[in-house]
């Protein structure tokens, strides 16, 4: 039979949905981190590496580890899926509680239903809350003691973002917009389209995150890939692997960078202006490859997905090959690891940790699945100097894993609040961290 060996393989992997498969890696996760990433030969295999760590929640009284110098304790525990976080201006905090959106087309076959195993067994299997809730520190004491719902009835709402009066919502189909009032704790005025994005029944990569420019005119959007490597084909990718420029006030939009298999977070970086994001690279060809990266963000500039990877290393699955396009890809400036699935970003404008966390981006890594051993789990921080990365990554926040290789939580949004604390969004504990200064009051 034609498709046999695949029909077996996948029958393998979903097996190994239970147990860790397939390559082990060869180099340390430091190895491919930093601006000179080593980028070994593919490994791809018959049965695709699949090494979950089951999510499993914090136990009674059990926290992550801070960096030395710092403390952490929870915010606001009890959420429904919290991904991604948003600080208002009066100190109020929205969080997404969301999962994934109905993809009927995402999950046929057998090589669908084990990545829905994956996803379930990660803790991605929940229905989506389609909620944003806000919480209120009343009395300053660190912990939330509001927590109402804000907006409800959403679409797998991710990114938030704050033009003057208009609050944005980047959901997993569209950008829509709702008036706000500064101190409102509900908002119930109906959505405002302000454009479609690419959404669908595939809609692989759903989440899709925004942010203001400074001036407040104009949007950053983001939309991931409808596949890994292209396999639904490239029409299928329309308007995807994207950064969308989105005028504020027309909704007109525009693509600004192309490439990017699953950008998600987005910061300023505040001495150059320039726009950074993280993005999540492809799987598949084995533990090492390929580094999810950090990088500033040039308009019109292509990164190289699906045809290449890192620059202008090809990736020879897929075809027909573009050498016009790699020829244009552009490497990126710092490389993540491979499958930390590097989602949160933020700059430390603004924090209160101590001297070490001074001038550099947070990161949260939420963690892979197609790596052995497991890679990311915790929250980072990038030194920078001269408006880039300088410097190995800190740890912030570990512990995420057991030794038995479960999953605690899994770190994914990360914001800065008004008194200068880092704000960690655990989609696995149902809890929001809150990292400050050793000693520091609340």
């Amino acid at each position: 039979m034609k498709h046999q060996p695949a029909l077996i393989a996948l029958s393998v992997a979903a097996a190994c949905t239970l147990a860790a498969c397939g390559d082990m890696a060869k180099l340390p996760v430091s190895a491919g981190t930093g601006a000179n990433p080593q980028l070994p030969p593919p490994n791809p295999s018959l049965i695709t590496t699949v090494n979950i760590a089951p999510a499993k929640s914090w136990p009674e009284g059990q926290k992550p580890t801070a960096a030395p110098g710092t403390q952490v304790a929870a915010f606001a525990q009890g959420l429904d899926h919290p991904r991604w976080l948003y600080v208002l201006p009066n100190g109020d905090v929205l969080v997404a509680e969301t999962n994934s959106p109905p993809k009927p087309e995402d999950g046929k076959g057998i090589k669908g239903w084990v990545m829905k195993l994956v996803m379930k067994r990660a803790g991605a299997g929940t229905p989506t809350a389609n909620r944003i809730t806000l919480l209120r520190d009343v009395d300053g004491d660190g912990v939330a003691e509001v927590k109402l719902p804000f907006l409800e009835n959403l679409a797998s709402p991710f990114g938030m973002a704050l033009i003057g009066s208009t609050l944005y919502v980047a959901n997993s189909n569209g950008l829509v917009s709702f008036p706000y009032v500064e101190g409102q704790t509900h908002i119930d005025a109906s959505a405002t389209l302000v454009t479609d994005l690419p959404g669908g029944a595939i809609n692989h990569h759903w989440t899709k995150n925004v942010i203001a420019s400074r001036d407040g005119k104009k949007l950053y959007v983001t939309v991931g890939s409808n596949s890994n490597v292209g396999e639904n084909g490239m029409p299928a990718e329309e308007g995807r692997a994207a950064i969308w420029e989105v005028d504020a006030k027309s909704g007109q939009k525009r693509l600004f960078a192309t490439g990017l298999r699953n950008a998600n977070g987005m910061a300023w970086e505040p001495n150059t202006g320039a726009l950074w994001t993280v993005a999540n690279e492809r799987d598949e060809i084995g533990s090492d490859l390929v580094p999810d990266y950090l990088t500033s963000v040039k308009d019109g500039s292509f990164y190289g997905w699906p045809y290449s990877y890192y620059g202008q290393h090809v990736d020879e699955r897929v075809q027909p090959p573009r050498p016009d396009l790699v020829a244009r890809a552009i490497a990126p400036d710092y490389a993540l690891g491979p499958h930390t699935a590097s989602l949160g970003l933020t700059s430390s404008q603004g924090t209160s940790l101590p001297a070490p966390f001074a001038t550099g981006m947070f990161i949260g890594q939420h963690g892979s699945w197609n790596r052995k051993p497991h890679s990311g789990y915790k929250v980072i921080f990038v030194p920078f100097a001269g408006g880039k990365p300088a410097g190995e990554p800190v740890d912030v926040l570990t512990g995420f894993l057991s030794e038995g290789g479960d999953a605690y939580g899994r770190p994914v949004g990360v914001v800065i609040d008004k008194k200068g604390a880092l704000l960690v969004a655990d989609d696995v504990g149902n809890i929001v961290w809150r990292v400050t200064a050793a000693g520091l009051e609340p």
